[in-house]
């Protein structure tokens, strides 16, 4: 009988150590699963925010390998980097009393995590604040201009103005404590309300049609400058030529009346017959009689009488 009890137990010796193995694998599998599911691993770039019971508790804010308190402790993550946030289209009035939209975006990050969870709790809430401070300071600010001021470059301060929208932006952030920081906020576009474009245009238009008639005007005044300048150098032109031709004829006429003189001065009969011929050219034409007697010089020419 003892032998049989004593077959039993060294029967059942394997069983039991079998059952003590499993046990402690389960309980070791427990535990790495328990201690694998409460690890968490903080990113570059990545704030992990532990909490228990709701309440924060500490942030991570480096990279590493971290553990939490299991089934009381919650993980959550926030970023660390750099965002950006395209601030809602708002419509401002300059200083010289001009609608206009305006457009921008900012550029923001998270500096304080227990700050924004405690006075923003979610980053939509502290994107909500933020937004509403730049409209508040952008109206301002831009509201101390002039519309040219604003839209034209080459007058535009946007530089220093986009300094001092972020510089009041962050002020009214640190004031509230929301924990985060604006790096930089910049106007994109600047347009008018569609019901004023029209009314623009036109004075646009206006405006171009304006200098483009100064341009006419002053184009003809000196086309009409230039023509009387040209006409004043013809008139002293053919005044001089004038003046030149009238020496140069009585020049000529004297050296013709000189050759003529000196050329019937040989012969004054010869030139006598000249000059009569010549009066004849002037007095006799188809319709002219002449009486004459019949013993005249002349009459005795007519006849061929040579003496």
């Amino acid at each position: 009988m003892s032998n049989v009890v004593d077959m039993e137990q060294k029967n059942d010796f394997p069983v039991r150590k079998f059952i003590k193995i499993g046990i402690f694998f389960f309980v070791l599998i427990a535990v790495l699963v328990l201690v694998l599911t409460n690890v968490f691993i903080a990113k570059e770039g990545e704030y992990k925010v532990v909490r228990q019971f709701g309440e924060v508790v500490r942030i991570e804010d480096e990279p590493g390998l971290y553990i939490k308190i299991p089934f009381i402790q919650t993980v959550t993550t926030l970023p660390k980097y750099q965002l950006t946030y395209d601030v809602t289209e708002a419509e401002i009035n300059t200083k010289d009393k001009k609608r206009m939209l305006i457009d921008n975006y900012a550029i923001w990050r998270i500096a304080n995590p227990k700050d924004m969870i405690s006075n923003a709790r979610t980053i939509e809430n502290a994107m909500s604040r933020m937004d509403e401070f730049i409209y508040s300071v952008v109206r301002s600010e831009l509201g101390r201009l002039n519309y040219d001021e604003i839209i034209n470059d080459e007058k535009s301060s946007r530089g220093s103005l986009n300094d001092r929208i972020t510089e009041q932006v962050n002020h009214l952030l640190a004031n509230d404590k929301y924990g985060i920081i604006v790096t930089d906020v910049r106007i994109k576009r600047t347009d008018l309300p569609e019901e004023n474009e029209q009314s623009v245009y036109t004075r646009m238009i206006s405006e171009r049609e304006s200098t483009a008639q100064e341009y006419l005007s002053k184009g003809d005044a000196d086309k009409n400058r230039i023509i009387a300048e040209t006409d004043r150098e013809i008139r002293e032109m053919l005044s001089k030529a004038q003046a030149d031709a009238e020496v140069i004829r009585a020049e000529g006429e004297g050296e013709a009346a000189k050759i003529y003189n000196e050329a019937f001065s040989k012969d004054p009969e010869f030139y006598q017959l000249y000059r009569t011929l010549e009066s004849y050219k002037k007095t006799i034409n188809d319709r002219t009689v002449i009486v004459l007697p019949s013993n005249s010089p002349y009459a005795r020419l007519l006849q061929g009488y040579l003496d």
